[in-house]
C-alpha cells in the first residue's frame, strides 16, 4: 500500500484479504490510567509494524485536559518512522484538531460523530446534527488539502446513557458522511453491547446507501467482538479495528472495555484461511511490550495461551 496522503484514493475493500486496522495506540492507550511516555508509544508502533500492520491509527488531536493520554500527538509523529507502506491516521474532532493533523504530517484522518444526541452532548458539548455538519465542514477542508478522511459512526450499536439507538439514526448519519466525500465509513460498537443480529441490519443497510469502503470496528465488552467480526466478513466488510494486548476503551463512555485483540482476531483469521499479512507471535511480543510498560496483563487470551500448538517431534 502506498501513503494515500494527496493521492485521495480510496482504501480498498478486496474480496479476499482482510486489512487488520491497528488502533492500539489510540483507541487502546486513551483509556488506560497509565500515560506512556511519547518513546514508548513509538516503540509500540514500531512492534506493530514489524507485525506486519501497515495501517493505524497513531494519535489523536483532541484537548490534552480532556484526554491527556494523547497530549503527546505532535511528538508522537515527528518520531514514528516513516515508510511508504505505513499509513498513520490521526484522530480528530473538530476544525482546529484536522489542522493539528494536518501540521503534523499524518496519512490519514479519522472523524467521529455518534449516533446517540446525548454521547454527542457528554463527549462534545454538541448535538448530534452539529457535529454531522462539522463532519462535513472538515471533510470539505480534507478533500481541499488532499488528505484521506475516513468517518467513523460511534455508539451505532447502542448508547450508555439512552440504551438502543434507532438503526434510521446510523442509516441517516453514513448518507451524510458519504454524500460529503467520505473515503471510508466505519460502524463502531463503542460500549461492546453489539451482537451478530445487528451487525447483519446495521452493515447491510450501509451498504444500500453508499459504495464507499466500509469499516468495522468492535469492543468485546461482553464477548461478543470476534462473532461480530466473523459476521462482518461475512457480509464482505473486509477492513477492521483491533487493538494488540485487547486494550483500550471509551473515557466518556462508563465500563467500556478494550477493543478486539489484533492477535486474537488474527488467529481466528489465520486458522479459516483468510489472509491479513500480521504475524501472531510478533504481535503476541508487541501485546506483551504494552502490557510490561501499563504494568498489567493485557486482555487477549491468544498472548496468554499462545498459537496453535505444534505436533511434537517424534
Amino acid at each position: 500500500m502506498t501513503k494515500p496522503s494527496g493521492t485521495m484514493s480510496a482504501p480498498e475493500e478486496a474480496a479476499g484479504p482482510v486489512q487488520v486496522v491497528e488502533v492500539g495506540p489510540r483507541d487502546g492507550l486513551q483509556n488506560e490510567a497509565t500515560i506512556l511516555a511519547t518513546e514508548d508509544k513509538v516503540r509500540f508502533i514500531e512492534l506493530a509494524i514489524a507485525a506486519g500492520v501497515r495501517r493505524m491509527e497513531a494519535v489523536s488531536f483532541v484537548r490534552p485536559d480532556a484526554v491527556p493520554q494523547m497530549a503527546d500527538a505532535e511528538k508522537v509523529m515527528d518520531q514514528v518512522p516513516r515508510r511508504d507502506d505505513v499509513s498513520y491516521i490521526g484522530l480528530v474532532l473538530n476544525r482546529r484538531g484536522f489542522l493539528r493533523a494536518l501540521d503534523s504530517g499524518v496519512d490519514e484522518i479519522n472523524l467521529v460523530v455518534a449516533a446517540s444526541n446525548s454521547f454527542n452532548l457528554r463527549n462534545q458539548n454538541a448535538t448530534t446534527d452539529a457535529l454531522a455538519a462539522m463532519v462535513e465542514e472538515v471533510l470539505g477542508l480534507a478533500g481541499s488539502a488532499g488528505m484521506l478522511a475516513s468517518v467513523t459512526i460511534a455508539t451505532a450499536f447502542g448508547c450508555p446513557f439512552e440504551g438502543e439507538v434507532a438503526p434510521d439514526t446510523v442509516a441517516a448519519l453514513v448518507a451524510r458522511a458519504s454524500a460529503a466525500g467520505a473515503r471510508e465509513i466505519a460502524l463502531a460498537d463503542t460500549i461492546g453491547v453489539g451482537v451478530p443480529h445487528q451487525v447483519r441490519e446495521l452493515f447491510g443497510t450501509a451498504r444500500t446507501l453508499t459504495d464507499v469502503p466500509l469499516r468495522a470496528h468492535f469492543h468485546n465488552t461482553r464477548n461478543t467482538g470476534y462473532a461480530n467480526a466473523v459476521t462482518a466478513l461475512d457480509l464482505g466488510v473486509n477492513i477492521l479495528d483491533s487493538s494488540i494486548g485487547g486494550i483500550g476503551g471509551c473515557p466518556f463512555a462508563p465500563r467500556a472495555t478494550g477493543n478486539i485483540a489484533t492477535e486474537d482476531l488474527v488467529y481466528l483469521l489465520d486458522r479459516s484461511g483468510v489472509t491479513t499479512g500480521l504475524s501472531v507471535p510478533a504481535l503476541v511480543d508487541a501485546a506483551g511490550f504494552i502490557g510490561g510498560k501499563l504494568g498489567k496483563e493485557v486482555p487477549s487470551m491468544v498472548s496468554k495461551a499462545g498459537g496453535f500448538p505444534q505436533k511434537e517431534a517424534s
